[in-house]
């Protein structure tokens, strides 16, 4: 990996060009090229500002959706026109299965999953969806599915899936990141991380075997309670490893003050749209 660069977050970068919405997306850049993961609510938002980064959008050599709910995959319809049709998409097995949000007990149930039909895939890229990890380029892999969840997941009351006609608590199988080594660590990517951030380093440091030295992304911590924050920031303090967090998009506030007063403000960092990141980590 050579860099990372916030295209799309609920915040903008003093400066930048780029328009902030509620979602998320990042453009890493490899030696093999570049990789869009996710892409934001919008295409109004994601088009401009990859725009603003000068970044041609036909130059995007290959595309990842961390889970369906459409802050991450919303700007997917305005931009596969661009692509070649050979692009790749990498996403979980459970991607186009149809997720709801509740928002009371007998409040009709919005759908909150892919804003599209799956058709509109067809002839446009090269869907590969899997549950188990795969290779997106050369050091860059998807985690697969998170299994293992024994710790809390990052998880919303209102989320809910229709399973043979009865509603019931979204599982979000389909939620995954990115991993890419470093050459002296890993760097893991999340989207929202709804399968919870402990459980997700848990998979990544069994699946891949090194230690994760930095975190980038979504974490889903804005409705942890103090006491799941302590949680959170007394773990990470526990991995030796572990240089720099860039929070994103859903970590909240609260999280943002818990993990700096367990870590330090040299350790955690937002990463609004329009920042760019090189691959040591270390500016």
């Amino acid at each position: 990996m050579k860099s990372i660069t916030c295209v799309v977050d609920n915040t903008v970068s003093a400066g930048s060009k780029c328009w902030g919405e509620h979602g998320l997306a990042f453009l890493i850049e490899t030696d093999a090229g570049r990789v869009l993961f996710d892409t934001g609510a919008s295409g109004t938002v994601l088009l401009h500002n990859l725009e603003a980064l000068d970044v041609a959008p036909e130059t995007l050599d290959a595309l990842v959706i961390s889970h369906a709910h459409f802050d991450h995959s919303g700007g997917l319809p305005a931009l596969l026109p661009h692509l070649h049709p050979d692009t790749p998409l990498y996403a979980h097995s459970d991607l186009f299965r149809p997720r709801y949000a509740r928002r009371a007990p007998d409040a009709e149930p919005v759908s909150i999953g892919l804003p599209f039909e799956p058709e509109l895939f067809q002839g446009s890229v090269s869907v590969t969806l899997s549950s188990a990890p795969q290779s997106v380029a050369a050091q860059l892999w998807t985690t697969g599915e998170i299994l293992s969840r024994a710790e809390p997941e990052g998880r919303s009351n209102s989320h809910g899936v229709f399973i043979e006609g009865a509603w019931r608590p979204d599982p979000y199988r389909d939620d995954m990141g990115l991993v890419a080594d470093l050459g002296d660590g890993l760097a893991l990517i999340c989207g929202c991380c709804h399968a919870g951030l402990l459980n997700t380093l848990a998979h990544v440091q069994a699946t891949f075997g090194h230690p994760v030295r930095v975190i980038i992304g979504g974490t889903h911590l804005g409705s942890a309670s103090p006491a799941e924050l302590h949680h959170v920031g007394e773990a990470l303090a526990q991995m030796p490893a572990l240089e720099r967090v860039y929070l994103n998009h859903c970590s909240g506030p609260g999280a943002y003050l818990a993990l700096t007063t367990a870590l330090g403000a040299d350790v955690v960092r937002p990463l609004a749209a329009g920042e760019r990141l090189d691959a040591t980590f270390r500016e």
